[in-house]
């Protein structure tokens, strides 16, 4: 089967983006932007659990290595973010809404 999935990367300064791009490379991703590929993802019983497998052999994971896939959730049927490595860290824009709090969330 295939899955439809939008892939963020941030490998930090020394990341093993040499192999990322090799990775992308076979799956034949398209480019979105710096750093966000789309592909069409091959799998046998769960995408996320081997998407993130394929991508640990493929390239070194450090601790600054942060890897966010973006999905339709078949369940939900909604659009869904998750952390295959890594986490979220504070943004860049923090503070220039005047006090606005944002919620945490990763469905739409």
């Amino acid at each position: 089967m295939k899955k439809a999935v939008w892939i963020s990367f941030d490998l930090g300064v020394r990341g093993d983006y040499e192999n990322m791009y090799a990775w992308l490379d076979e799956q034949q991703a398209k480019e979105c932007s710096d750093s966000l590929a789309f592909i069409n993802y091959e799998y046998k019983k769960d995408p996320l659990a081997e998407l993130k497998k394929s991508l640990a052999g493929s390239i070194q994971i450090s601790k600054r290595t942060r890897v966010y896939v973006i999905q339709l959730d078949a369940a939900t049927k909604k659009m869904k973010g998750t952390f295959l490595f890594g986490g979220r860290k504070s943004p860049p824009w923090t503070g220039y809404a005047g006090g606005v709090q944002q919620e945490d969330g990763d469905e739409a």
